[in-house]
């Protein structure tokens, strides 16, 4: 059998997702906050791209008429030989004396309200990150802790070992004898220091269980100390449903005193480290705002703190003269320039899309803007794909991440996306307005007797709604709702 190399011209076509395409779906599942963060980058590693905010428009030389260029030359020629007392020839602009003491005043007068002068001896104010109040760490509390008590060096290492194993919430979760094979220290000398840093600020810190947490707290009570332990060591679990009746009997005192003694356990604090913790508040921006005007709802895009981008005129120039400019030059700065049109246009781009993909979502979820959340719909990808004839994947990637400012609160815009629940006369339900009724019913269950899941499936069919037992165990779940064992109140 012979071989032979042969030519053929094939016609095929192919996706290729270029280098320009990645950056445009890359653009669409930015938030906010990203895409303020990649503009700024962009800002500073691209020197065609400018804020049209921030970089005043430069005046285009090359259209300015020669008469303005002759009026040019003989101001300039005229020299200084007389003095000019104000500044600003153009009607609009500032005028004031050429010899005002600028600095004397914006020293004087730089910020409205009280303000503090400086000594005479000309010391520098302290710069703000100076006088900024740091949050104090658990760890750090309890370091601070040991390095004050009376311990021997040894001791010290130990402690810290220790100290570093106990997490936010104030437990300490390694075991003894991995710790002291750490430390190469016996399990008795490492026992001994948890022993003491059991005794630091916060109560109850370096526990191993919730057990042993509520027993250092209920250490340091008065007189109630012994039997508030004893409760705590053996009828956790009756403490747990509320069985109080149970409590009373097997400790032989009345149903009064073992109400009061649970009720001064469920008053200690079951994370101690709750107090030192690092988390802080996140203040959210909505990308879209939706107002009712009349009859209809208006949306407007929140573009503020996005820069307002524009490819400089100083580039755009020295490309117009073309033998002026270098040849590696011009073709650096083409390049650069195609990189800003398209980052432009793909933000625009970007922009658009999250317009028609949340004028799609207030059309799809009037009744819930008017009505409120018993009466949101349910609502799929597709729907709004097909909607603003868009793929699923774009809708998808517009709606991650991105914050909706409504009259009935903000929302993320996948909230919006509901699988349904089935009526019993058709139709259909959200699952968001499945869990509203479910938590409406508990709320307003007898605490003696707390709903059951039946009970709430039999009720929900009574509104209409075809619901599954296991369907309610798991929307209560997620909303952490106790099951009705936990729920009693004896």
């Amino acid at each position: 059998m012979a071989l032979e190399l042969k030519q053929t011209v094939r016609l095929s076509q192919q996706l290729v997702v270029t280098p320009q395409l990645q950056q445009a779906i890359k653009l669409l599942q930015l938030s906010r906050l990203e895409l303020s963060s990649l503009v700024q980058k962009e800002l500073l590693e691209n020197p065609v791209l400018e804020d049209a905010e921030t970089s005043p428009e430069e005046p285009d030389t090359d259209k300015q008429s020669k008469a303005e260029q002759h009026e040019k030359a003989k101001d300039e020629n005229r020299g200084h030989e007389h003095a000019v007392d104000e500044i600003g020839t153009h009607d609009g602009d500032l005028k004031e004396p050429a010899n005002f003491d600028w600095e004397n005043y914006l020293d004087t007068y730089n910020a409205p309200g009280y303000t503090v002068e400086r000594e005479s001896r000309g010391e520098e104010m302290p710069s703000f990150e100076n006088v900024m109040r740091q949050t104090e760490s658990l760890h750090d509390h309890l370091l601070w802790q040991l390095h004050l008590s009376a311990f021997e060096t040894t001791e010290q290492d130990i402690g810290t070992e220790i100290i570093g194993n106990i997490n936010d919430d104030g437990y300490l979760r390694a075991t003894i004898s991995e710790i002291a094979s750490k430390v190469n220290f016996t399990v008795e000398q490492t026992e001994a220091v948890l022993n003491r840093i059991q005794e630091f600020d916060p109560v109850g810190v370096a526990a191993r269980d919730i057990q042993e947490c509520l027993i250092l707290q209920a250490e340091r009570l008065g007189d109630d100390r012994e039997i508030i332990e004893q409760v705590i060591r053996e009828h956790l679990h009756e403490l747990e449903l509320h069985d109080y009746a149970t409590i009373s009997k097997k400790l032989s005192i009345s149903l009064e005193r073992a109400t009061e003694i649970a009720h001064v356990i469920s008053e200690f604090e079951p994370k101690p480290g709750r107090p030192f913790s690092q988390e802080s508040a996140q203040y959210i921006l909505p990308d879209v705002y939706v107002q009712k005007i009349g009859e209809e709802y208006l949306i407007t895009l929140n573009e503020d703190g996005l820069p307002k981008l524009r490819v400089s005129n100083f580039y755009r120039r020295a490309l117009m003269r073309g033998s002026n400019v270098g040849k590696h030059t011009k073709e650096y700065i083409q390049e650069r320039m195609r990189a800003a049109l398209w980052l432009i246009k793909s933000i625009h781009q970007r922009q658009r899309t999250l317009y028609r993909v949340s004028k799609s979502i207030v059309k799809f979820q009037n009744d819930f803007f008017e009505k409120g959340m018993a009466h949101l719909k349910p609502l799929v990808l597709k729907d709004v794909a097909e909607d603003i004839e868009m793929h699923e994947s774009t809708i998808s990637r517009v709606t991650t991440n991105k914050f909706m400012h409504t009259p009935r609160g903000i929302f993320e815009l996948k909230f919006f996306f509901n699988s349904g629940i089935q009526r019993l006369e058709g139709g259909g339900v959200a699952s968001e307005a499945v869990k509203l009724m479910i938590k409406e019913l508990i709320d307003k269950e007898d605490a003696r007797k707390p709903l059951s899941d039946r009970e709430i499936v039999d009720m929900l069919k009574g509104r209409n709604i075809d619901i599954a037992r296991r369907t309610v165990a798991k929307y209560r779940e997620m909303m952490s709702v106790l099951p009705s064992s936990r729920r009693r109140r004896r």
